[in-house]
């Protein structure tokens, strides 16, 4: 049977297929959405659903991202989402991404995406990278003061090998790990296994990389979606779902209509044969 919830800790049990808002920004994520009130519109949605993990970082946008996010949460009156960002990159311009590790950076991108959500604690803050310049100890240890002074609640690793995250458990306890994982590409295979034997959310980011898979009319991906009366991206969904129990996809989108459309493949069991076919591929 599939597990539908995670677990973090006795407050903050989540349902698995979660939401990231990376694509509410403008093109590169960089700069304002095209349609600022959409992209308010769809974190409503996104709220008002069973979706209560959302994924956000401050390099989206800069910025845009968590500031949209703060005014649905103005908003919004219902129980608490839980709420994961990440801090550790800087940003020059649409599509360019650089790494800084500076404990003392790093100190003021919590502060700031404290203020830009308008939250007294995040419940999740993670590394986006390692910097090479800076000691790993160093980088989570930042974050591990931080969550001693109440300001983080857990603290996660973005993009990380398995050496790597045993060298941040000598500093502080690591409750998720966002590595880039799909359905044709699992070359973290191993990150996936550490995960699970060490109860550690694992949150694959770009989750829906079913493009040449779904442009195949007569695919395997488009068959199964056939026999469900679902879409290839659903699928591919439901497959990371019942991939591991550990696994929180976080599927992102500006449109409301995709947002609902990705959150059925909740829904969605794939038998024990099409399971395997779509592992083997």
């Amino acid at each position: 049977m599939i597990k539908t919830t995670f677990e973090f800790d006795e407050e903050l049990r989540v349902n698995r297929l979660g939401y990231g808002t990376m694509q509410l920004p403008g093109p590169g994520v960089w700069g304002p959405s095209a349609d600022p009130q959409n992209a308010v519109t769809v974190l409503d949605s996104v709220l008002n659903s069973d979706v209560n993990f959302i994924d956000t970082a401050d390099s989206y946008g800069p910025f845009y991202a968590n500031l949209y996010l703060k005014k649905a949460l103005e908003n919004y009156d219902g129980p608490h989402k839980m709420i994961a960002s990440k801090v550790g990159f800087t940003r020059q311009g649409p599509d360019v991404w650089s790494v800084v590790g500076d404990p003392n950076y790093l100190r003021q991108q919590v502060e700031l995406n404290l203020w830009s959500l308008g939250l007294e604690q995040i419940d999740l803050m993670q590394l986006h990278r390692i910097d090479p310049r800076f000691s790993i100890e160093e980088q989570v240890g930042v974050l591990a003061d931080m969550q001693k002074e109440g300001k983080i609640k857990h603290i996660g690793l973005s993009q990380v090998s398995v050496e790597e995250i045993k060298r941040a458990q000598s500093v502080a306890k690591i409750s998720s790990i966002q590595n880039r994982y799909n359905l044709i590409d699992r070359k973290d295979e191993d990150v996936l296994h550490f995960a699970e034997e060490n109860h550690m959310a694992f949150i694959p980011w770009f989750p829906l990389a079913t493009g040449k898979l779904a442009n195949d009319d007569n695919s395997l991906l488009n068959q199964i979606a056939q026999n469900h009366l679902a879409t290839p991206s659903q699928i591919a969904l439901a497959w990371l779902l019942q991939k591991s129990d550990v696994i929180l996809p976080i599927p992102g989108t500006s449109n409301v209509e995709h947002f609902e459309s990705n959150i059925q493949a909740a829904y969605i069991t794939l038998s024990d044969d099409e399971f395997l076919a779509l592992d083997q591929l």
